[in-house]
């Protein structure tokens, strides 16, 4: 037994280091590295240099991870053990990944009326964040409809991937995509919270990291395939006119988000 309860440890401690790795560190260093080339959207750059970059190895490597989950028994295995950790001597439940879910992306569009200038007007903004949590929303509710997996509580069969995580993510890397120019603790402190987030839905025992890792990888990707289609946009001039609102849902099971178009 003491054998075993070390061998979790040390699965979860090399778990979290990871994640906190590829969450915060790859950001900063994507950072450095850009900063030495010109920016990818002009027009030398094709579809492949926005495709194979070293950005998208965290999500890639997520999505990898939380696939490999269902058939790959030592995987599954690793999952079981951190799950067991996480709810040894538990007292209670700390509900605060229901409202962190959505901290980063309010961030993202109220930064500019504390006096923090984004990188794109508030239309382009409300683009990409609707645009994301659409993507993002949609891979989510699909995964969970064909790939039923039961959550960690044994509440439903609705466990992969985690949703709470996928949001916080979209809202981390929208908030990197529009301040990693200013400052590159806007960008952390988005992960910071997001991966928070993935570890209160395991803490809370709603989901395996496996579900974290998936949902993780789904919010980054979706957020970056919202700002390849933004130069579309601008270029045909399509974004539409008008009052906007994003409105952030919940009803308790799925999470989402709306817009309100004043015409």
């Amino acid at each position: 037994m003491n054998r075993l309860l070390k061998k979790s440890s040390i699965i979860i401690k090399q778990a979290f280091i990871a994640l906190g790795l590829c969450c915060i560190d790859l950001p900063v260093a994507v950072a450095q590295i850009d900063s030495l080339s010109e920016n990818y959207s002009q027009p030398r750059y094709g579809f492949h240099h926005k495709v194979f970059r070293i950005e998208y190895v965290a999500p890639t490597v997520f999505m990898t991870y939380g696939l490999m989950s269902i058939k790959n028994p030592v995987v599954r295995s690793q999952v079981m053990n951190i799950k067991l950790e996480l709810q040894r001597n538990h007292p209670k439940k700390f509900p605060v990944d229901d409202y962190s879910q959505y901290m980063a992306t309010a961030a993202f569009l109220g930064l500019e009326y504390a006096g923090i200038p984004a990188k794109h007007n508030l239309k382009q903004r409300l683009f990409t964040g609707s645009v994301s949590h659409i993507i993002m929303g949609s891979v989510v509710n699909l995964m969970k409809q064909t790939m039923p997996v039961m959550r960690p509580d044994g509440s439903a069969q609705n466990s992969f991937p985690s949703g709470h995580t996928a949001t916080a993510f979209v809202g981390a890397e929208l908030l990197w995509q529009e301040y990693h120019d200013r400052s590159l603790w806007y960008g952390v402190a988005g992960y910071a919270v997001a991966a928070g987030t993935g570890f209160f839905r395991m803490y809370n025992n709603k989901h395996w990291l496996s579900d974290v890792a998936m949902g993780a990888g789904i919010g980054i990707m979706s957020t970056k395939i919202a700002y390849w289609m933004l130069p579309m946009l601008d270029k045909q001039k399509r974004i539409i006119p008008g009052n906007y609102l994003l409105v952030p849902t919940y009803d308790g099971k799925h999470s989402g988000i709306s817009l309100l178009v004043n015409l």
